[in-house]
């Protein structure tokens, strides 16, 4: 088939899930032509309808099941279905089904990119009340939208387009028990709602464009508080934390705790240790290592209210250094030096790159804990890793974002050992 336009409707075979949401097929045959399929479960047979066309491989949305698979669920939420909010990818699947795809996409991205075969198995999260198959209810920080006029709502899969809704079945209880998606909001590009582990609720409006591939990064803009304080308190590993806001902050009222604790686990801090935490936000992986080590811990963080929130919640540890500037720059032009023993990198989606993996490995710390929103990401810096002579120790993935195709995982790297 050549002569495919936008809006044509294919039958389909659905194969394996892969990064990014959707999962594979064929038109046409074994060998035939791609297809990334979303609302779509492996192993059903669908009617699709072809949303996107490119040269080497088509997107579409399963319109209607012919064969379901045993997995498939109604979604709890009228907004996920084709051509509607884009937000949640399986909310079409059972927990566990949700686990075993994010499970089969971890490993085959290792396969892949890193040229390793590893076991991992994506754990639950505990949600509000300690239960684990609690897949709604969990999000912390939610960005609304707003339309030409006026409508707050969530945005359709890769587009710009918004959708009206009446409440987010993901969102923290505190966010949707909120008056926001009843209200025209004309001055405003976008509303951040924010609830906090210390019980804290905040409201920003802001003015800028809204990102359509990482709801993760909050873009910079002009923001307006409408509700709440100035810095919200949230908590982890003994500790209080006060950011703004629109500060980074896990969206999973579990997920700090637990990557947290998974971290000093396979580091296993020693007295005197020093460290780095880089990518560090406010801090949380530097206090967690310089509570254990009492040693000098570096954190690098490039945003300014990372910077200032870092300096603020880890005034009370002496051996605590903040550096504002990019984690490569600081790197290459000796803002942080060794000798350091343990290093954190939490870098961004697109992870941290060879410049920088080359660089931390230069610096010869004894292991590296690896935090990653990303699991190709992961491990296309695991194999820059492995071409230095560094070998991947343990790694353990957590569903920090259920109903959707997110994912965490936290890998400990350390020098080869030299037979």
């Amino acid at each position: 088939m050549t002569d495919l336009v936008e809006g044509d409707l294919v039958e389909l075979t659905v194969g394996a899930p892969a990064h990014g949401g959707h999962c594979v097929a064929r038109l046409g045959g074994p060998h035939g032509r791609v297809v990334f399929v979303r609302h779509a479960l492996p192993g059903e047979e669908v009617t699709a309808e072809i949303t996107e066309l490119h040269k080497g491989f088509l997107r579409a949305d399963a319109v209607k099941i012919h064969v379901a698979s045993p997995d498939r669920v109604t979604p709890p939420c009228p907004y996920a279905h084709p051509g509607g909010c884009g937000g949640c990818d399986l909310q079409h699947a059972t927990g566990d089904a949700q686990l075993r795809w994010k499970t089969a996409v971890v490993r085959e991205q290792l396969s892949r990119l890193a040229g390793i075969t590893h076991s991992v198995r994506v754990e639950p999260l505990p949600a509000a009340g300690g239960d684990p198959a609690a897949l709604l209810g969990w999000r912390s920080r939610v960005r609304y939208a707003v339309d030409a006029l006026g409508r707050p709502g969530l945005l359709k899969h890769r587009s710009h387009e918004v959708v009206p809704i009446d409440r987010c079945r993901i969102a923290h209880p505190a966010i949707q028990e909120l008056d926001l998606l009843r209200i025209e909001w004309p001055d405003a590009d976008a509303l951040e709602a924010v609830a906090t582990t210390g019980g804290d609720i905040a409201v920003l409006a802001r003015r800028g464009s809204v990102p359509v591939d990482d709801p993760t990064e909050a873009p910079a803009g002009f923001r307006t508080r409408l509700r709440g304080p100035a810095e919200v308190t949230e908590l982890a590993d003994g500790r209080s934390w006060r950011i703004p806001p629109e500060g980074f902050w896990q969206v999973h009222p579990a997920a700090t705790e637990t990557l947290v604790s998974t971290v000093v686990e396979m580091l296993r801090p020693a007295p005197g240790e020093i460290s780095w935490d880089l990518y560090g936000g406010a801090g949380l992986f530097a206090a967690a290592l310089a509570t254990r080590t009492g040693g000098r811990t570096t954190v690098v963080e490039a945003s300014s209210t990372g910077v200032a929130a870092a300096r603020e919640n880890l005034a009370d540890l002496p051996g605590a250094e903040v550096v504002e500037a990019r984690v490569d720059h600081a790197l290459s032009r000796r803002r942080v030096t060794g000798p350091v023993d343990l290093v954190v990198l939490d870098p961004p989606r697109a992870g941290a790159g060879a410049k920088v993996v080359r660089a931390v490995a230069a610096a010869g710390p004894r292991a590296v804990a690896y935090v990653a929103c990303d699991p190709a990401s992961l491990a296309r810096d695991i194999g820059t890793f492995r071409s230095l002579g560094w070998e991947l120790a343990d790694l353990r993935a957590f569903d920090c974002f259920p109903m959707t195709q997110h994912v965490e995982c936290v890998a400990l790297l350390v020098p080869a050992v030299e037979q």
